[in-house]
């Protein structure tokens, strides 16, 4: 299938207003050229709003999207607990998390291991963290994008890889993340309302242009066994989702790594003018990530009935956009680029912001501000490069892209989770026991993936974040009696406001009975 010409012509809009935009908001006073705060932290000026809908943008892209659609057409309503326990997540880490670091006043989550622990666990983490970026997340976004374009307008994948990342560096290399943030405005009204447009066909087709209600009754009528929320040890999908383990197990593991202390994410918060414009930004995008499993999942999920015979689950939702009018095709086509390309600029600012920040600057002491942003752009460049050359050889033969990331990524989240909370919140943690969580975290999810196959990986994830957790604690408290029991560079939490305002409280209080409330109806 191909887009017509006005298809064309709205989407051509829409690339040429976002590269626009972009430029407009990147530009510099006269006389003033760009410093490191400027262009990774958009000189820590981002209003609430900005924050919030590039939280959710950089979220959402085509791992979620495509990724989380194809993983609804295998395995239902279940996968959005990804989406809805999130929610609850940001709430803790604007709540817990976000007044730490910005009292430290950090551009780079690196950056606050160096300050709690020493140099060696920031360049460990920091390299880390690159390759994850690059070779997982990147190439991710990139591959399942390009096969999206390749499903709705006939592109060939390299060519839909290469426009990508070409449209990605043309908006977001310049500006840096203040060029990111701004656009992604734009990019989250698209996808948002792009995304419930399609939704809303999906159904009304499926009920004979009833309407939605009609649509949705008689999708649950016809595939009921993909409306279960918490699925059954005999589910032949338990080894995803393992029943309860995704409230009271290892999906918090994954979601606290994830939003709390992922650079990809929380360098918007790190962004903000203030700490409650942060929550307020936080609290935004918690409710837009309830609204989220309308758009990426239930497409998914109603593929079975209007699809069911595709190829491979990931074909889901580029589908079922075959479904959209002329004109309104090229707008839901927009929106998923949209997110991709969001999540693109957002990736290569990070990635460019770790290296130059937590590697480079090391080696290369003292050199001008201009220097660093120089450097921060040709990283980013040079990320997509990469990532565009990687991407089909790593993840062409995978039929669920979003289960894969969440699978590797459960193999080191564990170790992070312990080393930032006990960093945090443990006064006597040492260097030393938090390398022992890292490396630990790495071996016993390996040792329990070739011992334990029939262990979903949540659970897996569950349980190697307790031993990695005993094993922090009894590192450090093995420590030679010279070791102070209070470390000098601990976070002092009396110095800490954890106080948040009225509204937050409300927000969150919201989050926790809407979230009730969908547990209660889809258990």
């Amino acid at each position: 299938m191909t887009l017509s010409g006005i298809d064309i012509g709205v989407f051509s809009a829409y690339v040429v207003g976002i590269i626009g935009l972009a430029y407009w908001v990147s530009r510099e006073k006269a006389g003033h050229e760009k410093t490191t705060e400027d262009y990774f932290l958009a000189g820590k000026s981002l209003p609430w709003w900005a924050i919030g809908a590039s939280l959710i943008a950089a979220n959402i892209s085509a791992e979620q999207i495509i990724g989380m659609s194809g993983s609804g057409y295998v395995i239902g309503l279940g996968i959005a607990s990804y989406e809805w326990m999130a929610a609850i997540t940001l709430i803790i880490v604007g709540k817990y998390f976000l007044p730490i670091y910005l009292k430290r006043g950090i551009y780079t989550m690196p950056q606050f291991l160096e300050q709690r622990y020493d140099h060696r666990v920031r360049t460990i983490l920091a390299i880390f963290w690159l390759g994850v970026y690059v070779f997982v997340n990147l190439t991710a976004i990139l591959w399942l994008g390009a096969l999206a374009i390749n499903t709705v307008a006939g592109v060939e994948l390299v060519y839909g890889l290469i426009f990508l990342g070409a449209f990605a560096a043309a908006y977001s290399l310049y500006g840096g993340l203040k060029a990111v943030a701004f656009t992604d405005i734009i990019q989250v009204v698209l996808l948002v309302g792009g995304g419930l447009f399609l939704s809303y066909v999906t159904l009304d087709t499926i009920g004979d242009g009833q309407g939605i209600v009609a649509g949705f009754m008689e999708l649950t009528a016809r595939a009921p066994e993909k409306f279960d929320m918490i699925l059954s040890p005999d589910n032949p999908h338990y080894m995803s989702l393992p029943g309860l383990s995704v409230l009271v197990g290892g999906m918090w593991i994954m979601n606290l790594s994830y939003w709390g202390f992922n650079q990809y994410i929380i360098q918007r918060a790190l962004a903000a003018k203030n700490l409650k414009e942060a929550q307020k930004g936080i609290a935004f995008a918690a409710y837009l990530k309830l609204l989220m499993p309308v758009i990426v999942v239930l497409p998914g999920i109603a593929a079975v009935v209007l699809a069911p015979n595709l190829s491979s689950p990931d074909q889901a939702y580029p589908e079922l956009m075959k479904l959209m009018p002329v004109g309104m095709m090229g707008l839901v086509f927009a929106a998923l680029v949209a997110a991709i390309v969001s999540s693109l600029g957002s990736m290569t600012n990070s990635i460019a912001t770790i290296f130059t920040m937590d590697i480079y600057s090391f080696y290369q002491k003292d050199r001008s501000q201009q220097h660093y942003v120089f450097v921060g752009r040709v990283v980013s460049f040079s990320s997509l490069i990469i990532a565009m050359i990687c991407a089909k050889p790593l993840l062409g033969n995978f039929d669920q892209a979003f289960q894969y990331i969440q699978e590797f990524t459960g193999f080191f989240t564990p170790g992070i989770v312990v080393i930032f909370l006990l960093g945090m919140f443990w006064k006597r943690a040492t260097a030393h026991g938090a390398l022992a969580a890292a490396i630990g975290s790495a071996v016993l999810s390996f040792v329990l993936k070739i011992l334990w196959p029939s262990l979903p990986f949540i659970d897996r994830v569950g349980l190697v974040f307790l031993a990695c957790l005993g094993l922090g604690i009894i590192v450090t408290l093995m420590e030679k009696s010279g070791v102070q029991d209070i470390q000098d560079n601990a976070v002092d939490l009396e110095d800490i406001d954890f106080s948040s305002s009225r509204n937050f409280n409300l927000s969150a209080l919201g989050v926790v009975l809407i979230l009730t409330a969908l547990y209660a109806t889809w258990w």
